[in-house]
């Protein structure tokens, strides 16, 4: 089994990677050992790039107010392996496609990464791609509907919408979000961790 420094020096050497790399660009995810919980996003912004970051952004700010924990705890206390579906920065996304996570990442790196996890209880599935691949769905699911009944992903997933900006309009369509899966959400995932420190 591959550790998880060595998964990231051959993510760093893949040829397909090539242009990142000889931007000085790393490959942006957390795997503490640790982890009791995963959370899968979808790319990370440009602002996550920068810092070597998942979710050091506005999204994050908004995915750690769903959670209901701090930055230090998010970050810190080895609770939260952080695996977006592609590791680069891979554009803004206003033609709706720049941050469209590239499709062989995934299969390729997840498996291993999740491999060293041994402690992980939940995973976060942050948007459709993250929901597509973790829940083997094709693509006539609708996230909506997923998100909707996310009590039949329990207790290994559990689907939400990605906390963009973009999802505001989503969020004020559909208050059942708001108003049940995010307190669902809330106290599933301080179940686990509070049950760890």
């Amino acid at each position: 089994m591959a550790s998880i420094e060595d998964i990231r020096t051959s993510i760093i050497n893949d040829p397909r990677n090539a242009r990142f790399t000889a931007e000085g660009w790393k490959p942006v995810f957390s795997a503490p050992s640790t982890a009791v919980i995963t959370i899968v996003g979808q790319t990370p912004s440009a602002d996550a790039q920068r810092s070597g970051l998942c979710w050091n952004d506005r999204s994050g700010d908004r995915l750690r107010e769903w959670l209901g924990v701090d930055r230090e705890t998010f970050y810190d206390s080895g609770l939260f392996a952080l695996v977006p579906m592609d590791f680069y920065f891979l554009g803004d996304g206003e033609d709706g496609h720049g941050d469209t996570p590239r499709p062989w990442v995934a299969p390729q790196w997840h498996p291993q990464i999740n491999a060293d996890l041994p402690h992980v209880q939940l995973t976060i599935l942050a948007g459709e791609d993250a929901q597509r691949y973790y829940l083997h769905q094709n693509t006539e699911a609708r996230e909506t509907q997923t998100v909707e009944h996310f009590e039949q992903y329990l207790p290994e997933f559990f689907p939400i919408v990605h906390p963009s900006g973009r999802t505001n309009i989503w969020r004020t369509e559909h208050p059942w979000f708001d108003e049940r899966v995010i307190p669902a959400l809330r106290t599933r995932v301080h179940g686990i961790i509070d049950a760890r420190q």
